[in-house]
């Protein structure tokens, strides 16, 4: 229970209208308790009256039977108002807590870092939110509903029991000691197996949400059969873990009921020796029998909450994991931030954390104002990292960043990237409209379709929206799977440039389009960049050999640095990745 304690804030943050569902419960059971005590009477009003004849008396028990049904009858339907208005306010209570931690869930995800990404796996991340919470509501609403009504029924069944009849009470409650223990090891049992349960779950959800978003991969290499074996295989992990979970809740029902039978049956022996030695009236006798069928289901019902709270528990485990997770970047200061003079790196070195990697190491360089910083390099040569950098996505392990003179961890994060537009080289599209897609960076009320049009028209993009049936209004599919790789990287372009940023990161975007639209964006990011700061990554010296400054980066250090003619002219790595790609392009 104590991962559950989490979750006490909500139960204070709605402890009016779970009190008041408190009271629907206890005037329920008031009202139901109340029942067999009616029963009672008029069994023993009729054993009076019919010891004179059944035929002569036989009006007055027909009154007497009708004003009990009629009291019975008023008692119930009282009853299940009171139970109508007890779910209403606990079960609706459960909801409003789903929801607050479903969004306090999806808040805390957006705060956490790159790096939390990196190490946890989206089907994870959506089971948690989803599955998980949805078994914690469970616990919220009904086991609570139903622990309050078995402690609120118990408590006024077994004062009337013991008011009434002490020894045949003690003689019927025997048996639930026995329970009370079994309850208590089998549900250590259960605790284990439904964490696996779980865990396995998480599992499946990650299976399934790669194989959806790689499903052209798995199909263009003909893998269809081995990725349902894979999936089977999983299937067939989690049913056996499910199943070993489902017999050991099994055991639960027939032992409990077995053993509340036991009590009725010892309410009628008990009770019948004592009627035939005059202790009690037989109404007392149908009086408890009906108290202790009261308790059948509020006890019964024991092993089905246990098992919910067990359930709960494993899932609140798995979310306080994730709600523990303190995110690496933060802002350490809220203060207003203008850019206005330089970027700087001094020392900076980068060694990833879950691989051991050492993407850059001993970068110095400035980045002025208005000026174009081209960074070339290749494949794995830290040209990425260094994007992350300036992003402030991750912060370096070794050296600092300063801007204007100030430590980029200690400048407001949010100001930070409002001056930035970033292009990244995995380009990400949502199932939206175009439009929206480009408009994304931008707040409602500064966008128009005007700007929109634009941004479009300077990433090369507009004449290929206008053939769309839809044009601007064509949704997209996941991730713009109707979109070529060419066309994704442009609205992706168009996405940066709708913002008019003072700093333009471009991570290797421009790869899938051909040199003619290059020229056409690069010459349209030259125009909107006036005045304005860019840094532009590629493996392409056509895209960076205008820049005012070219980084050449070689296993995450800086090997050369100038501008194109300057770097050709000292017939180094960036000569030979110039003759080379001239090379290409004539061949072509």
């Amino acid at each position: 229970m104590s991962s559950l304690s989490y979750l006490n804030k909500y139960f204070f943050k709605y402890k009016w209208l779970l009190l008041l569902g408190v009271l629907f419960i206890a005037g329920q059971n008031v009202f139901k308790v109340e029942m067999p005590n009616v029963l009672k009477d008029t069994i023993d009003d009729l054993v009076t009256v019919n010891e004179g004849g059944v035929l002569a008396n036989a009006k007055e028990m027909m009154t007497l039977a009708l004003l009990a049904s009629g009291y019975f009858a008023l008692l119930s339907l009282i009853a299940g108002i009171f139970l109508f208005m007890q779910r209403q306010t606990i079960i609706r209570t459960s909801r409003y807590i789903e929801y607050d931690l479903k969004n306090e869930i999806y808040q805390h995800y957006q705060k956490l870092s790159f790096n939390f990404y990196k190490k946890n796996s989206t089907g994870d991340l959506m089971n948690r939110i989803s599955e998980d919470v949805s078994k914690v509501r469970m616990y919220l609403g009904p086991s609570v509903m139903y622990i309050i009504n078995l402690v609120v029924l118990a408590s006024l069944v077994l004062y009337h029991m013991f008011s009434q009849n002490p020894t045949l009470t003690l003689y019927v409650l025997a048996p639930l000691p026995i329970m009370s223990v079994i309850i208590y090891f089998v549900s250590s049992i259960l605790n284990k197996k439904m964490t696996k349960v779980q865990e396995q779950q998480s599992f499946l959800s990650t299976i399934v949400q790669e194989t959806f978003s790689g499903i052209r991969v798995i199909k263009s290499h003909v893998k269809e059969k081995e990725t349902e074996e894979k999936f089977n295989k999983e299937v067939e992990d989690y049913k056996n873990k499910q199943m070993t979970l489902v017999r050991t809740q099994a055991f639960f029902m027939p032992t409990i009921l077995m053993l509340i039978g036991l009590s009725t049956l010892m309410t009628i022996y008990i009770g019948g020796v004592q009627s035939i030695n005059g202790e009690i009236n037989p109404g007392e006798i149908i009086q408890f029998v009906m108290f202790v069928n009261m308790l059948t289901w509020p006890f019964a019902s024991v092993g089905w909450v246990t098992s919910l709270i067990q359930r709960a528990a494993a899932s609140q485990t798995r979310i306080n994991e994730f709600l523990k997770e303190e995110p690496e970047i933060f802002s350490k200061s809220d203060t207003p931030f203008k850019f206005e003079n330089s970027i700087e790196f001094n020392n900076v070195g980068l060694t990833f954390e879950n691989s051991g990697v050492k993407a850059l190491e001993g970068l110095n360089f400035e980045i002025k104002k208005g000026q174009t910083i081209g960074i070339i390099g290749r494949t794995g040569s830290g040209k990425s990292s260094l994007s992350y950098l300036l992003m402030r996505l991750i912060d370096p392990n070794q050296g600092e960043i300063e801007v204007d003179g100030i430590k980029l961890d200690e400048v407001n994060l949010d100001a930070w990237r409002e001056h930035l537009g970033y292009v990244p080289q995995e380009h990400f599209l949502f199932s939206d409209s175009i439009k929206n897609n480009i408009a994304f960076g931008v707040d409602a009320d500064k966008v128009s379709d005007e700007l929109v049009i634009q941004a479009a028209k300077d990433a090369g993009i507009h004449e290929n929206i206008m053939g769309f049936k839809d044009k601007y209004d064509t949704i997209l599919g996941e991730r713009g799977i109707n979109l070529s790789g060419g066309q994704k990287q442009r609205v992706s372009i168009a996405r940066a440039l709708i913002k008019q940023p003072e700093i333009l990161v471009l991570d290797d975007c421009l790869s899938a389009v051909d040199n003619e639209t290059e020229e056409i964006i690069l010459n349209s990011i030259k125009r909107n960049l006036k005045d304005k700061t860019a840094v532009i990554i590629s493996h392409r010296i056509s895209s960076i050999k205008y820049a005012d400054k070219i980084l050449v980066l070689e296993d995450g250090k800086i090997i050369e640095e100038g501008t194109h003619d300057e770097l050709i002219n000292k017939k180094g790595q960036y000569y030979l990745i110039h003759t080379k790609q001239e090379m290409q392009d004539q061949a072509k």
